[in-house]
Order: structure tokens, then sequence, then C-alpha cells
């Protein structure tokens, strides 16, 4: 890609993007992404009079700017603007500082100490970062063990103890611990009590005062490390109710788990640590840098895996990870799991209560029954994205009012389900315990190794798997704090125990067998623990469609290097199966079903088109000089557009900036208030339209900055501007990033992943054409992905398995299936009890009309909406 100096005139050709054609181009304007080069120019046109703030934003102006956007809900970061805007600001701090910096003797020892105290200020806040979430791991851990447990019994001798510190070195039995009641029926009855306790404290604590801090959190994070502002979803308020309720929601035992609660929990921690610091509070990139490092750590400290949690970090959350970003999320999370060492919650020495040694081998002839776990991780995973997204639809529309009534509803359900079953009734982290551990020592919980109670064992696994299935569809999603990492998991482990049980008794059956020639006398041929162990990795890896991050976790968890290759080719068999049913896992379906804009860097498109095929056509754009302040004023009020290209007049069109909304209505603001503007006051955008006797005040005002006196006010910058003009060439930026309007769909995709800008501008020989922006492409991605899907009679994928049924006609032809007959039974189930907006849920999105989709069908979150996390399907009607 070659690229050259932006020519002063707009009217001048642009660069190619390509060498290879002319076909495709990407505007020169792009080298205002390169700032030292503009910085040298902004000198020099300073001294030319006036053309520095073209290329030499103001930082005071950009800081205020910046401040007031922090706190604008549903927009998105432009990266490339963030990215020059910090240049622009490390230029004034040197130039600042560089009198009273370069003084030797006195002062000499101070700049040194200064810039290494900056230089190691990034450093500082991961170690911070680190340490308060391994801290809040640790306390998090011990809460939730004696929550789970006090449902059980009651230690007599310190009742803040859970059962396993209560009996700390008992041998035959544990006196201190007894149940709530003398049979088993009132311990039932106190189960049940206890459950819905603890999920109406967790569900009241949620919606009274974070209701960000419900669900797992993991898709809307990926959202905003990408560039999306959800205002409060990092807060200080949602880091608390978050740690508080999280333990209860775990304690209520409803199927939940607390690794994906972990990485909000952990990026909270990071953005609050983070805050306190300047360097951070001004820079966005960097704030994701920190971001990143902490959503890395929240799963290490999970799982107690340091490097798995970087590996997920890297696979899964980010879409930029530079190398630097990789080092600093290996240090957050080797300072977080080493407090939680420290810290030693469970008095074992292990981090997480599942962690489990093996030191038996495995041999090829199980390969055959690994290859039939990689296959159920696979069509589990894909068998709950279905479902659980159903579910989703289905409670936005029915139970949104009532979530607290929802989670005791579901708690209390969960509770008379499970308590009967042995496996079932302890939390998933010890049921996890149980069922990877070798039948070695005191290793028989409730007779699992023994012979004789083989086969009702069996039956109990299978019956755990089942409605552990159906609990994690229902309960996923609910408005408390809930991940579904461990619960997965625990659907693997008690299906890969079964299935080692089995595998078990055909060896004793069949002893002789030449299938089982590998396997040595004296010694257990089959360890069922590690089918378990097996089998919560394919679960894993089937839900979230990771590979190399799960094998990395698992391998942590157990040290034994000899089951990596089983590891591996049960991750890759789930991928394989899971990939069949459709791309992206669960974290992927759920940002498609909110309709966040997110383009997620890990998918492949091919569709053909050029940009002129999706772009907004013919954009409302500004004129560089006439236009009147009250027009301005009507267009920010009139529509909700997220910002304006500049044009020399509207009958050239010819493109010389653009200018975002927040930079317009907050310099008409500031004109307003700095000083009375006249009823016929005109807007200037381009330093070129100003009259000579301001360029020379201009030049002045230039010439003092660059000579380290910044404006100690914002008033400054308006004295130039009189009562029948304003001056708005600050606010614009005049090096947008433009493309021709044949440059494939695919390339400014790309761009948008790569780069980050919020809008990409198509111009052909310097007329604006239309604008494009992440919204546009996945409108038309999923407007491509619909017609192909009902071209092949297949129900979509995405945001459109989120909805039943294509079309009626198609439906009478091939009649419903087993799943559509279950949602119309759901659906007139629960419209006897609960009002909707709608008359029913589609599950399928309904095929455009004439082949078009209309605009209003792909309700993609633009930054305008009042309402959030509002389904696509909803928006369109």
């Amino acid at each position: 890609m070659t690229t050259s100096r932006a020519s002063p005139s707009s009217s001048q050709p642009r660069a190619f993007l390509s060498a290879r054609t002319s076909s495709y181009q990407l505007s020169p304007r792009l080298s205002g992404f390169s700032v030292s080069e503009q910085g040298d120019q902004g000198d020099n046109a300073a001294e030319r009079g006036g053309g520095a703030d073209a290329t030499d934003p103001n930082p005071v102006l950009t800081d205020e700017i910046n401040e007031i956007k922090r706190y604008e809900d549903f927009t998105t970061i432009d990266w490339v603007q963030d990215a020059v805007q910090e240049q622009a600001r490390r230029r004034a701090r040197r130039n600042e500082a560089r009198g009273f910096w370069d003084r030797e003797g006195t002062f000499g020892w101070r700049r040194k100490l200064w810039e290494s105290y900056d230089a190691g200020q990034a450093w500082l806040v991961v170690t911070l970062v680190g340490a308060a979430i391994g801290l809040n791991a640790a306390f998090l851990n011990i809460v939730t063990e004696w929550l789970s447990d006090v449902k059980l019994g009651y230690c007599t001798s310190a009742f803040y103890l859970n059962e396993q510190f209560c009996c700390w070195g008992a041998e035959d039995g544990c006196p201190e611990w007894h149940h709530w009641g003398p049979n088993s029926f009132i311990n039932y009855i106190v189960y049940f009590l206890f459950s819905i306790a603890f999920a109406f404290m967790s569900g009241f604590l949620v919606k009274s005062f974070a209701p960000y801090a419900a669900g797992s959190g993991i898709s809307e994070i990926k959202c905003i490390l990408a560039g999306f502002v959800m205002k409060g979803f990092l807060g200080g308020t949602t880091l608390l109710i978050k740690s508080i309720s999280l333990p209860l929601s775990i304690g209520s035992g409803l199927s939940v788990g607390k690794e994906g609660p972990s990485v909000h929990y952990a990026v909270c921690t990071g953005n609050v640590i983070s805050r306190f610091f300047n360097k951070y509070r001004q820079n966005a990139a960097k704030t994701r840098e920190i971001l990143t490092a902490a959503a890395g750590t929240g799963v290490a400290v999970a799982f107690g895996s340091p490097i798995g949690g970087v590996l997920f970090s890297l696979e899964e959350m980010s879409t930029y990870f530079p190398l630097k970003t990789l080092w600093r999320s290996y240090f957050c999370a080797l300072v977080a799991t080493g407090v939680l060492a420290a810290m030693n919650p469970f008095r074992t020495g292990q981090l997480v209560m599942f962690q489990v040694k093996y030191d038996r081998t495995w041999h090829f002839f199980e390969l055959i029954f690994f290859v039939i776990i990689g296959i159920f991780g696979g069509l589990y995973g894909a068998l709950v994205i279905k479902w659980n997204l159903r579910v989703q639809a289905f409670r936005k529309k029915y139970l949104a009012p009532y979530p607290v009534t929802e989670a005791v509803f579901l708690a209390g359900v969960t509770a008379l389900l499970c308590y009967p079953n042995i496996f079932l009734r302890i939390n998933m982290t010890q049921m996890m315990e149980v069922l990877f551990r070798e039948c070695e020592g005191d290793n028989n919980y409730m007779g699992i190794c023994d012979a004789q109670n083989r086969w009702p064992m069996v039956l109990s696994l299978f019956i755990a798997t089942v409605l552990r299935i159906i609990l994690v569809i229902f309960s996923y999603g609910c408005k408390v704090p809930a991940g579904i990492f461990v619960p997965s998991m625990a659907v693997g482990a008690s299906f890969g125990r079964m299935v080692g049980i089995l595998v078990k008794a055909l060896h004793e059956s069949f002893p002789n067998s030449s299938f089982f020639a590998a396997c040595e006398p004296d010694v257990p041929c089959i360890t069922p623990g590690t089918y378990a162990f097996l089998g919560a990795a394919a679960s894993l890896s089937g839900i979230m469609h990771l590979t190399v991050s799960v094998v990395v976790i698992m391998f942590e968890l157990t040290g034994a290097l000899v089951y990596i290759l089983p590891t591996m080719i049960v991750v890759g068999v789930t991928k394989a199966v899971s990939d069949r049913f459709g791309k992206g896992g669960i974290a992927d379906r759920t940002i498609w079903f909110n309709g966040f804009p997110f383009l997620d860097n890990k998918e492949d498109h091919v569709f053909n088109v050029p940009v002129s095929r999706v772009m907004t056509n013919n954009p409302l754009s500004l004129p560089a000089s006439d236009l009147p302040v009250r027009e301005a004023e009507h267009l920010l009020s009139d529509n909700k557009f997220q910002g304006f290209p500049i044009v020399e007049d509207r009958s050239n069109k010819i493109l010389v900036g653009y200018i975002g909304r927040t930079e317009l209505r907050y310099a008409i603001e500031k004109a307003r208030r700095t000083s009375p503007l006249s009823p016929n006051a005109k807007c200037i955008f381009t330093s070129d339209a100003l009259p000579p006797d301001v360029i020379q005040n201009r030049r002045s005002v230039s010439s003092r900055y660059h000579q380290h006196d910044a404006p100690e006010t914002f008033n400054e910058p308006e004295d130039t501007t009189g009562s029948s003009f304003v001056d708005f060439a600050p606010y614009v930026d005049h090096t947008p990033i433009s493309v021709h309007p044949r440059l494939p769909l695919e390339t400014a995709m790309e761009l948008f992943k790569k780069m980050g800008p919020r809008v990409i501008l198509v111009e052909q020989r310097g007329r604006i054409m239309g604008l494009l922006t992440v919204k546009d492409c996945l409108k038309y991605q999923f407007k491509v992905e619909a017609q192909e899907n009902t071209t092949a009679g297949e129900p979509t994928s995405g945001i459109a398995s989120a909805s039943a049924h294509t079309d009626n006609n198609n439906n009478h032809e091939r009649g419903p299936n087993m799943d559509e007959k279950i949602w119309d039974f759901i659906q007139r189930v629960a419209r006897g009890f609960w009002p909707a907006r709608d008359a029913r849920i589609t599950l399928d999105r309904p095929q455009p009309p004439s082949g078009h989709a209309r605009e209003e069908e792909y309700g993609i979150l633009d930054g305008t909406e009042d309402d959030n996390f509002v389904e696509l399907e909803e928006r369109a009607r």
C-alpha cells in the first residue's frame, strides 16, 4: 500500500490503496495517522499563518471534548483519532516542560525521576490491578464455598467455617458438622429455602443498584475492548455489586458459574484503578491495554491458569493485541495468581478446588472414546447456544419486568430437582473435584468407585447430565451474575465420567480381548477421572468455540503433560463439530442477539461487492463556510447522525474534513457561552475561509502555543471569532480516512477491524459519495446471511438463530419440525400468563421483500438508542 502527502487542496487526486490497481483507492488523509510527521508540518504551518490547527489538535480542547464523550452511552471510540490526540498531548507535555526540565544541576535529577516514573507507570498500574483481582478472587472463593455448604449444614465449633475447614483433620466422621434437621425431608426444605433466599438477595441487589452486574459480561467486554462505550458497565458500583451478588448466585445452586463473571469484575477492577492515573484516564488506547490484561487475569484466577488466561484474552476477548499488551497481560496474571496462592483460600495449596494430578498414562484404543467425548462437546455447544438464545428471546418478551421473581423461581426449581441427585446436590466445583479424581485412597465419594454401585452411578450421572443441560439453557442469562464456563464443564465431566465407567466395565467384562491388549496386568487400565477431565474440556470448547486456551487451561489444572495429546484431539473434534452447526461461541451469538456493533476478527467474509453497494449514499454534509449557526443547531436537533462530512460547498461536494456530532455541539455551546453571536452568524470549518485579520490573530495564538505557552482557558481560541461568524476549524478532523467507491467491502471491514475508525468516508476524485460505518457492514452481512440460509432452506445463524419461522408459506410446504412445535407450545403457554409487546416471537428472520432489506430490520445499536439490549427482531416492528 502506498500513500503520499495530502495536497492542500482537497480536489487533488488521491493516492492508490494498492500498487497493482488504481481502482481501489485509500486517501492520503491516512497520513494524518503519522503524527510525528504532522507535528513538524504543524510548526511550519503555524509560522505560515494558521494551518496548525488542521494538523495539530489543541490538547486542551481535545481533553475537554473527550471528557464529554466519556458520558455518552452507546457511542464508538475512533481509535485513529485517539492515537493522533495522544501524540499531540505527549508533544504538548514535552513542550510545556522543556524549559523547566532541561535545567541541569538542581532540577536534572527530577527530570530523570519523572521520566522513570512515567515509563514505569504502566507496570505500577498492572501490579495494583493484579493484586486487587487476586485479593477479590480469594475473598469470593471463601464466601462461595461457605454459602454452598451452609445449605447442607453448619459447623458447631465455628459457624463461619465451611464443611471442609470444619472437618479439617477428622479421620472417623465429623462430629462438628451437623445437618439442619434430623431427617432428609427437613434438610430438603432448608436446602430449598436457602436457595431461594440467596437468589432473591442476588437478584434484588442487581436490579436495585447495578443492572449491568447481571449475566456474564464477556460479550459486552468484547465490544468495549473493540471501542464500544457502555457507560457504567465497568464502574465501581458494578464492581461492588458483582462481587457481593456473585457468591449469592453461586450459593443459590443455580446452574451458573463464577468464571465468566470473574472476567467482568476483573475488567471493572482494571478500569477503576486505571482511572486514578491521568495517563489512562485521558487515553482510551492505553486503558484498553489495562482492560485486556485484566480480562485474561480474570480467567487466570478463576482456573488457576495464568498462561491459559493470557491465551484466553488473546483468542477470545481482544481484537487488538500487540506484544506489549501480551507481556503486561502475563505480568498481571502472574501477580494475581501469586496473590491468590499466598492467600491460599482452600488451605490445600491449590488455586481452584477441582485441580487434580494424574500419574497414569492413556492407551491408543481409548482414542475412539475420546472422539465420542469430543463429538458430545460439539453437540452440547450447538444445542445450548440454539436454545439459550430462544430462552433469552422469551425472557426479553415476557419476563423482563420480573427479573427477581424469575431468579427465585429458577433457584427453587433447581433446588427441588437437584437435591435428590448426589452429583447435583453439591456445588459444581466440588462435583468436578469428585469426578476428576482417580479411584485411589479415600477418593470414593458416595461409592462412585465401587463395582457394585456401577450401574446406579451411571444412571445418576446420566440424569445429572440431562438435568444440568436443561438448567444451563434456562439459567444462563437470568438477571443475576451468571457464567457458563463451570456449568458447561460440569456437564462434560458428568458425561465423561459416565463414559469412563462404561469403558471400565467393558474392560472388566472382556479383559482378554485383543482390543485391550495394551493394558498392563495388575495395573488399572482405565481411569474414569481422565474421561471426566476430557469431557469438561470438550464442553467448554463447544460452548465458547475455544481451542488453544482450553488445552492450556486444562493442562495447567492437571500438570499432566501426557494428556496434552488427548486433550488436543478432543478439542479439535469438538471444534469441527461445533463449526458444522454455526460459527462463533455463545459470547459471539449474544453480541449478535443484542445488536452490538461488533466486527469479529475471527470471521472471514467473501461478499464480492464494492463499498458503494453498502455505504450510506449522499450523506448530509456541511459547507466549509456560510453555514448559519442556527441551521447547524437545527441539524443537531432534527436528526441523530453521529457526524457530518465537511465539503467546500454543497454544489461540488469536494471533501475537506469531517466533524463529529459531539464536537459540533460542544463548539456551538462554547461559542454561545463565550460571546454573543449575531442572528446571522456563520460557521467556518476551514482556516482557508477565515478573513485575513483573523488569520493574523490565529497566527499569534498558534505561535505562542508552539512556543510552550499553552492557553490556560478555553476562551483564547474563541477570541478570534467575531459576532458574525464562528471558527470551528479546531474541532474538525481534516484527515479522515476515505476510500474509493470501488474498494471491496472486505477490505473496508479489515480497516474497521485493524485501525478502528468510527467512520470511513467514500469519495471519488475528491467528491464525497457516501460514508460507511460498522453498522452498515453488519446490516449487509446479516442480509446476505439471511438470504443465503433462506435459499438453502436452513435456519439462519447468529442473531437470526434467536428467531423461529422463516415464512408461513415455506412452513406449510415443509411442515414444522420438532423444535418449532416445542417453541410454539412454550409461547402459547407463556401468553396465557404474561403480556407481551408482540403477538409472537419468530425464530428465523423473514426473507426481505423483493430481495432488499429495510434498514430498520437490522437494529444494530449506533449510539442513539434510549433502550439498551434491544433484540434485533424487535427493532424491526
